[in-house]
């Protein structure tokens, strides 16, 4: 059960909490991302997601022109694409990534990795909904599209 509080003056929501198991799970690119917190529950100030990456799992090089990114890692074994250079960090480590920086992640061990993962403002979770639809279609998803839908939420990738 998800219990969300009426706007406060149609301004923002005053609280909003998730139980335990009851986020919203979409599932795109090999990932699994658990929505705890969205832009309608936050006022759109941000997004509360835990991303769930396979052994090999991860995004293209990539940047963001609409939010900034922390990640929290809670476990398994994941570098960062940062500065130029892949690091790998070790469990505990938090990572803050600003809209435009050039950034990426790579899960490097044989279990799924498990990061919280702030975007701020909201609008990650939107992208990730509408990339999770393609990936539900028949016949899987279509990648011009794919790109379409992230160009439309500010996310270019790098080559």
């Amino acid at each position: 059960m998800v219990i969300s509080p009426p706007m406060s003056r149609g301004l923002r929501p005053s609280a909003a909490v998730t139980l335990p198991d009851q986020g919203r799970v979409l599932r795109a690119f090999g990932d699994e991302v658990v929505v705890h917190l969205s832009g309608e529950q936050t006022g759109g100030t941000l997004a509360l997601c835990t991303l769930v990456s396979p052994p090999g799992g991860g995004p293209p090089v990539h940047y963001h022109t609409h939010e900034d990114e922390s990640f929290l890692l809670q476990e398994g074994r994941v570098s960062f694409f940062l500065d130029g250079q892949w690091t790998e960090v070790p469990v505990g480590t938090t990572v803050f990534v600003p809209r435009t920086v050039v950034h990426s992640y790579k899960n490097h061990g044989d279990r799924p990795s498990r990061m919280l993962l702030t975007a701020s403002p909201s609008g990650f979770e939107k992208f990730f909904a509408r990339c999770a639809d393609e990936f539900n279609k028949s016949g899987g998803p279509n990648i011009d599209r794919l790109v379409q839908i992230a160009g439309e939420h500010g996310i270019r990738f790098v080559d």
